[in-house]
C-alpha cells in the first residue's frame, strides 16, 4: 500500500513539476488540480511536462478564490479521483503548489504503513481556536458568506453586520460539531471515501458552501464522524504571521527545515533553488530523520513574531514606527540626565567623564545648537549638531544618539534653557537615570551684565520652566530614575549625591572621583535672592539661602587622626 498526493495548484508550475516527479518516481500517485485562471498555454507547458509519468494525472479545473467554497470543490474532486484510479492507496495526501517533501518519500510511506488507520488532520473546536485572525470564530458556521472577503470587502462586511443586528442564525446540521484546522491534511482511504460518499453529503455541501473558510472547517469537520483514530496535527510544516499570513521559506531556512523533521514544508518560495536541490535530491544522499517535531522550530518563530510585531526596544525606522506609548522600550540603553549641574560646578562635564570614563555631552537640547562630546559637529550615525535639525522631531534625536551608540553609558546635562519637548518622554522612560539640582539657573544671571529688570524677567520664565519640568518628575506617571535636590541643600555636602549617581552608573567599578568639582563662585547669591524678592519676583526653587551667609566650597575630606601608643 502507498500514499497518493493532491496538489493544488496556481503559481509556479515549474516547481510544482519537480515535486510531482519526485513523488511520482517514488511510486505515489499523484493527482493535481490547476486553477482555472492560470492561462492554457502554462497549464498546456505544465502537463506536457509530467506527461511520460503514467502515475500522475489532473483533474476538473475550477476558478478557486481564497476562503471559498471553489477550493473544497477542488479537492472533493480531486480525491474522488484519486480513490478511483488508484486502488493501491490507502493514505490521501493534501499539499499545495508551494509545497516542498522534507523527506525521503518512502520515509513517509513507511511511516503511514505503520499506522494504517491514523488520520492526520488538524480538528479543534472553536472554543480552542487561538490562530483565527479577523474577529469571526464561531459566528463563520451561524452566518452566511455569499461575498468575497477579497474583492467584495465592503458587501461582505455590511452583510456580516446586518445578520448580527438582526440576529440572523444559520442552524448547523444534526449529528455535526464544527471543527476547524489546517486544510492540508492526510486522510485514510476509508474516512476520505465515508465522507464523499455519504448519504448526507449534499446537505452537509450545501450547509458548508456559505462558511467562510469551508477549507478549514469541511474535512475537519467531518472527519470527526467517520474516523476511528484522528491525531489531530498536519504532518505540514505551515507557519503563520501574526496576521494570519504563512511564513514563506528561503535559502536561508534550509537548516532550520531539517531540523523540524517533518515530512513537507509550505510555503516555499519559487526561487529558493538550495531548498529544492537539497530536499529534492536522490533518497540516498539524505540522512534519515526522526518523529516529526514542528515544535522543535516553535521558539525561533514565535521569537519572530515578537520581533515583528513589538521590534527592538528604542528601534525607530521607517519600515516599523511603533504607535505612541506602544513602544518595545522607548530608548534601547540607559542614559544619564544632568539638570542644573552645569550651572553650579566650573567644567563639569570633563570631571564626569574622567569620574565615570565614559561619554558626556553637555547641553544636546541647548538653545544655540547640540553640544556633542568633545565638542564634535558630526556624531554617530550622522548626528549633527544643528539646532533647527534637531528641533524638528527631538524625540527622535535623543533614541538616535542612544541607538547609535549601544553599549556605551550617554550622560547629557539639561536645564530650563534648553528644549522641553522631551521632558515627558525622558520623564516616562525606564532607561533615564535624572538628577536635578533645582534653581541654580539663577547662578549666570548672578554674574551677568544685564538691567535688573531684564534678569527678574528671564528668572521668572526659567523658573516656570523648571516648575512645570519638576511636576512632570513627580507624577506617579514616572518611570525613570528620578533624584531631586534643592540647590541650598546639594551645596552643604555635594560629594554624597554625586557619589551615589556616580555609583549607580558604574555599578562594579572600583574607581572613585580622584578630585572634587569645583563650585562656582557664589558670592553674593543670597543677596541676589532677596534683591529679586524686593523687586517683586519671588525664587522659590533653590532652598534657604540666608542673605550675607555666602555658600562656600566644601573642603576636601581629612584623614581621621588616630593614637598611636
Amino acid at each position: 500500500m502507498t500514499v497518493g498526493f493532491i496538489m493544488m495548484c496556481h503559481t509556479a508550475l515549474d516547481r510544482a513539476a519537480q515535486v510531482a516527479r519526485f513523488w511520482s518516481v517514488a511510486g505515489c500517485p499523484v493527482v493535481i488540480h490547476v486553477d482555472r485562471r492560470v492561462p492554457r498555454h502554462e497549464f498546456r507547458e505544465f502537463v506536457q511536462a509530467l506527461a511520460d509519468l503514467e502515475n500522475v494525472s489532473f483533474s476538473r479545473r475550477y476558478a478557486c478564490e481564497w476562503g471559498t467554497w471553489s477550493l473544497v470543490a477542488a479537492t472533493q474532486t480531486a480525491a474522488m479521483q484519486m480513490l478511483m484510479q488508484h486502488r493501491n492507496v490507502r493514505h490521501v495526501y493534501l499539499a499545495s503548489g508551494s509545497c516542498l517533501p522534507l523527506r525521503p518519500t518512502n520515509e513517509l510511506v513507511d511511516y503511514l504503513n505503520e499506522r494504517p488507520n491514523t488520520d492526520f488532520v488538524e480538528s479543534v473546536t472553536t472554543a480552542d481556536v487561538t490562530w483565527t485572525v479577523g474577529g469571526i470564530d464561531y459566528e463563520r458556521f451561524t452566518l452566511r458568506f455569499p461575498f468575497s472577503w477579497r474583492r467584495q470587502r465592503k458587501l461582505f462586511d455590511t452583510y456580516v453586520r446586518l445578520q448580527r443586528r438582526f440576529r440572523v442564525n444559520r442552524k448547523i446540521p444534526n449529528g455535526i460539531v464544527p471543527h476547524l484546522g489546517s486544510q492540508w491534511w492526510c486522510l485514510t482511504r476509508q474516512t476520505l471515501s465515508a465522507i464523499l460518499e455519504d448519504k448526507d453529503r449534499a446537505k452537509y455541501d450545501s450547509y458548508f458552501r456559505r462558511v467562510w473558510i469551508p477549507d478549514e472547517s469541511y474535512f475537519q469537520t467531518l472527519a470527526r464522524l467517520y474516523s476511528t483514530n484522528i491525531e489531530s496535527r498536519s504532518l505540514t510544516l505551515s507557519k503563520f504571521d501574526f496576521q494570519g499570513k504563512p511564513h514563506t521559506f528561503y535559502d536561508d531556512h534550509l537548516q532550520l527545515l531539517r531540523r523540524s523533521d517533518c515530512f513537507v514544508a509550505r510555503k516555499i518560495w519559487p526561487h529558493a533553488d538550495r531548498l529544492f536541490e537539497a530536499f529534492l535530491a536522490p533518497p540516498e544522499t539524505q540522512a534519515a530523520r526522526a518523529e516529526p517535531n514542528p515544535g522543535k522550530i516553535d521558539r525561533l518563530f514565535a521569537k519572530a513574531v515578537e520581533r515583528r510585531k513589538r521590534g527592538r526596544p528604542g528601534l525607530y525606522m521607517q519600515s516599523r514606527f511603533p504607535v505612541k506609548d506602544h513602544e518595545n522600550g522607548k530608548t534601547c540603553a540607559p542614559y544619564s540626565v544632568f539638570h542644573g549641574f552645569s550651572d553650579l560646578f566650573e567644567n563639569f562635564d570633563g570631571w564626569l567623564a574622567r569620574s565615570v570614563g565614559g561619554r558626556v555631552h553637555g547641553h544636546i537640547f541647548g538653545p544655540d545648537g547640540v553640544e556633542f562630546a568633545g565638542d564634535e559637529t558630526i556624531f554617530n550615525g550622522a548626528l549633527i549638531c544643528s539646532a533647527k535639525l534637531r528641533d524638528h522631531n527631538p524625540r527622535s534625536f535623543l533614541t538616535n544618539l542612544i541607538w547609535n551608540t549601544r553599549g556605551e553609558r550617554q550622560c547629557f546635562q539639561f536645564s530650563p534653557r534648553d528644549n522641553q519637548e522631551c521632558n515627558w518622554f525622558m520623564a516616562t522612560d525606564p532607561n533615564a537615570q535624572i538628577s536635578v539640582v533645582s534653581g541654580t539657573w539663577a547662578v549666570p544671571l548672578l554674574r551677568s551684565n544685564l538691567n535688573f529688570s531684564e534678569i527678574r524677567k528671564e528668572a521668572a520664565r526659567l523658573q516656570k520652566l523648571e516648575t512645570e519640568h519638576l511636576e512632570i518628575l513627580r507624577t506617579m506617571y514616572v518611570k525613570a530614575r528620578v533624584r531631586i535636590w534643592t540647590m541650598a541643600e546639594f551645596i552643604e555636602n555635594p560629594m554624597e549625591p554625586l557619589q551615589t549617581i556616580i555609583d549607580e552608573i558604574r555599578p562594579r567599578s572600583s574607581r572613585q572621583p580622584a578630585e572634587v568639582p569645583k563650585l562656582v563662585d557664589l558670592t553674593g547669591f543670597g543677596q541676589f535672592l532677596q534683591n529679586m524678592k524686593n523687586q517683586g519676583m519671588q525664587p522659590m526653587l533653590m532652598g534657604d539661602f540666608a542673605v550675607g551667609l555666602d555658600p562656600r566650597p566644601p573642603l576636601p575630606e581629612q584623614n581621621r587622626p588616630y593614637l598611636v601608643r
